[in-house]
């Protein structure tokens, strides 16, 4: 089993077809959806045939609730502690496509203490940078990535954001996925330079509508063609989408080439459903 450790967020979803007039009124567009890394990774796990449990913290409050049932219709094991407030992220999208997140993670930086039931038959834990980079929930993520370990077990980490990387100090991360010791790296072009080539794991580098790379000890580099999806305006949760396919494809003995290519299945499914449903 899959088990994913970190945010359950409300994304806020707002787009503007010009620069923001500052001062005044710009028109936008606004919607509301369920959000967060590690949410979406386990929803897309779930998607893709896969058996995923979600662990994390919400708010004792309406969104908090809302949200958890949400993620559960998904066919998630939602496992979630219940205190404060949930949190939210604004997802700003230009009009040339970019994203800029104002991300406020309340309850879910507040995670901790968790129930070791909760880690029952999971063979495979996902933590996205976000889980390990904040505290209190760094230490309890670090804490079942151990028990996972332990196990026997794998692990995997999202380098996540470029800011919350180097806020937290890149030599410092880099320290820190040494520790972690994940089997697989994932990360964009821009997060690819805080985790050089050369490490231990196997490092998948995510590059929008280009080819996805991947490099890895004792392995050729591999370079494998993303077929192209026009129209699409909104990426958010893609990257998330691909980790969740490779995933799935990885625990059931898929070879990375196989892990990869189901990885780009899904981030297209993701964004196929996005456009058809325009939210």
């Amino acid at each position: 089993m899959l088990a994913v450790v970190g945010d359950l967020l409300e994304d806020v979803v707002v787009r503007i077809d010009v620069p923001p007039a500052i001062g005044t009124d710009t028109p936008a567009t606004i919607t509301r959806r369920r959000g967060g890394s590690a949410a979406n990774v386990a929803a897309a796990a779930a998607t893709a045939g896969g058996v995923v449990r979600f662990i994390g913290r919400v708010g004792a409050d309406a969104l908090g609730a809302r949200l958890a049932a949400d993620l559960a219709a998904t066919g998630v094991d939602v496992r979630v502690q219940r205190v404060g407030r949930t949190g939210s992220v604004v997802v700003l999208v230009g009009p040339d496509g970019e994203r800029t997140m104002l991300p406020d993670r309340a309850a879910a930086v507040e995670l901790g203490g968790v129930d070791p039931a909760w880690l029952h038959g999971v063979t495979w834990l996902h933590v996205p940078a976000y889980s390990l980079l904040s505290e209190p929930v760094g230490t309890a993520s670090q804490e079942l990535v151990a028990a996972v370990r332990a196990g026997g077990g794998s692990i995997s980490v999202d380098v996540s954001s470029v800011a919350v990387v180097e806020a937290f100090g890149s030599e410092r991360f880099r320290a820190l996925l040494e520790r972690v010791g994940p089997e697989v790296v994932f990360a964009n072009q821009p997060e690819a330079a805080l985790v050089p080539a050369g490490g231990p794991w196997i490092r998948v580098v995510k590059q929008g509508p280009d080819p996805v790379d991947v490099d890895g000890p004792g392995r050729a580099p591999l370079r494998i063609a993303v077929p192209a999806l026009p129209g699409v305006e909104d990426t958010t949760g893609a990257g998330d989408a691909f980790a969740a396919g490779y995933l799935v494809a990885a625990i059931a003995g898929g070879s990375v080439d196989e892990a990869v290519r189901s990885g780009i299945v899904a981030a297209a499914r993701m964004l196929a459903e996005r456009m058809a449903g325009g939210g």
